[in-house]
């Protein structure tokens, strides 16, 4: 008897319909086909210990399991369960009427308990978009899977579960969970304040603006003077996530299983922050099933990149890319596959070797040749591409001592939120735009616009700095943001000379070379 249920295979970030075709007949083998990868191919001895352990018969005749379509690489064990129930229909154990109407996903212990498995929201968009009444999966994913509107979401513990839904001796339990409490108030919750930081009112400054404008943000200080303290400090002065940022944070960390059973959408920003002897391919993603990488996974967030100079020089250059597009795209024998990569980039590193180099008090060791090669290992096309470079001074003792009330994130906040709104409103209607660091050279000859006092200070700073027409057009878009948080439709000479000094690493003599 041939039998057909229906399943997903998660490509990318996004899911395609799978068909799980099984027929039962005169013979003694077993036969799986239809691109599985090694994890699929070993359902069989899950599928038959499950069947023992629950009192279920495995057919003692020919059994030939088809995946379809063919031509696309089936990866994981999540085909344990759909395949299970197919077999016993097709052995005619249980009717099959209800299998047209729902998909259903599902890792399968030994004993028929059903595990969790990877990509449950990026199925049950596909599910949704593919007109199935329901999906069944995990309890562990239900959650998870039960934001998507209009799909009925079962969550099953065991298999056996399944077996009496299909049989029609039990009802599952729907998992609903409403979208519209996803955004309470752990949104805005965060371990770390801005307030906790002493003095450094020029850093907080520089990274308000940052974080208003979505740019890239470098900072250059000796060890101690706050570097960590205000990366890790930045998600909690970004703007909450929308639905549709919400949407898609969470599909790419459901993917590579980083949700938790307890959450249905991320409502928080990413914050990522890989070790410097992290590879290429986990950094932007890859290896020989594509996952993301941790470009990826902090997309609408923020990637900190402590000790900039430590990391591979290759690991820094195949971000440059990613960084100007928003997007990476990996190529292998199999094909292409397309991953979200718009992120806020914060990096710090030290001066020099030794890190004291311009130091009020300790005295820099390193020789010109070493401070040199220690920055060679940052090429100039990538900082090109990074908005900010902040020098990072070390604070004195009376800012250290200084016990007065400072600034709190949420007041920062505030800020930041309403010049958004402005950039909201601003790029509504140009796509994939969402803030000033996307401008693209239409938007800023549009947008940008300077008045002869603010050109001719422009044509000052790339004379004297020796500018790239790529480093023009970043002061160009951190201006445009002083001005939104300013709240002037123009851009003024003010805002142009703020967003100069904010390009410490284009001075000429900043390391004294």
């Amino acid at each position: 008897m041939l039998v057909k249920s229906f399943g997903a295979a998660v490509q990318g970030i996004d899911a395609t319909i799978i068909t799980i075709e099984v027929n039962v007949s005169s013979g003694i083998r077993f036969f799986l086909v239809g691109l599985p990868d090694l994890a699929v191919k070993e359902s069989y001895e899950r599928i038959l210990s499950a069947f023992n352990h629950k009192g279920y018969k495995f057919p003692r005749k020919q059994v030939i399991v088809n995946l379809s379509p063919a031509d696309i690489r089936k990866a994981g064990s999540a085909y344990d369960l759909p395949i299970a129930m197919s077999i016993l229909c097709a052995s005619e154990e249980l009717p099959s009427d209800k299998l047209k109407d729902y998909a259903i996903m599902g890792e399968l212990s030994l004993d028929g308990s059903v595990l969790p498995i990877k990509g449950a929201l990026p199925i049950a968009i596909k599910v949704k978009e593919a007109g199935f009444k329901g999906l069944i999966l995990p309890i562990g994913n239900a959650k998870e899977a039960s934001v998507v509107n209009g799909l009925d979401v079962y969550g099953v513990t065991d298999m056996a579960e399944v077996v009496d839904f299909l049989s029609g001796k039990r009802e599952l339990t729907q998992t609903i969970c409403p979208i519209d409490n996803m955004f309470c108030d752990n949104e805005t919750m965060s371990d770390f304040d801005f307030a906790e930081i002493k003095g450094q009112q020029y850093a907080k400054r520089a990274m308000e603006v940052a974080a208003a404008g979505g740019h890239n943000i470098i900072l250059i200080g000796p060890p101690g003077a706050g570097k960590s303290m205000l990366a890790k400090r930045l998600p909690s002065i970004l703007p909450p996530l929308t639905l549709a940022e919400a949407l898609e944070t969470t599909k790419i960390h459901s993917v590579v299983g980083n949700i938790d059973r307890n959450t249905a959408l991320l409502s928080t920003r990413p914050f990522r922050s890989p070790h410097h002897t992290i590879s290429d391919i986990a950094m932007v993603g890859g290896g020989s099933f594509p996952q993301p990488g941790e470009i990826s996974l902090a997309h609408n967030g923020v990637l900190f990149l402590d000790e900039l100079p430590e990391f591979r020089r290759s690991v820094l250059e195949v971000m440059r890319q990613p960084l100007e597009d928003g997007k990476i795209a990996v190529t292998r024998i199999h094909g292409t596959t397309e991953y979200p990569a718009r992120f806020m980039l914060v990096a710090s590193m030290n001066p020099c070797p030794c890190g004291y180099l311009h130091h009020p008090t300790k005295e820099c060791t390193c020789s010109h040749y070493e401070i040199k090669r220690y920055l060679n290992k940052i090429s100039g096309p990538l900082l090109d591409r990074i908005d900010m470079h902040l020098e990072i001074v070390p604070l004195p003792f009376e800012d250290i001592s200084d016990t007065s009330p400072a600034e709190t994130s949420a007041q920062i906040r505030e800020r930041v939120c309403a010049a958004r709104r402005i950039q909201y409103n601003r790029y509504k209607e140009c796509g994939d735009v969402h803030c000033n660091a996307q401008m693209t050279d239409r938007l800023l000859k549009k947008y940008a616009k300077l008045d002869k006092v603010s050109l001719s200070m422009m044509q000052q700073a790339m004379n004297k700095l020796n500018l790239s027409a790529r480093a023009y057009s970043r002061i160009l878009k951190v201006s445009r943001t002083i001005a939104d948080l300013d709240g002037k439709e123009n851009i003024l000479p003010n805002h142009i000379a703020e967003a100069i000094t904010y390009r410490n690493l284009d001075r000429d003599n900043f390391f004294n070379l």
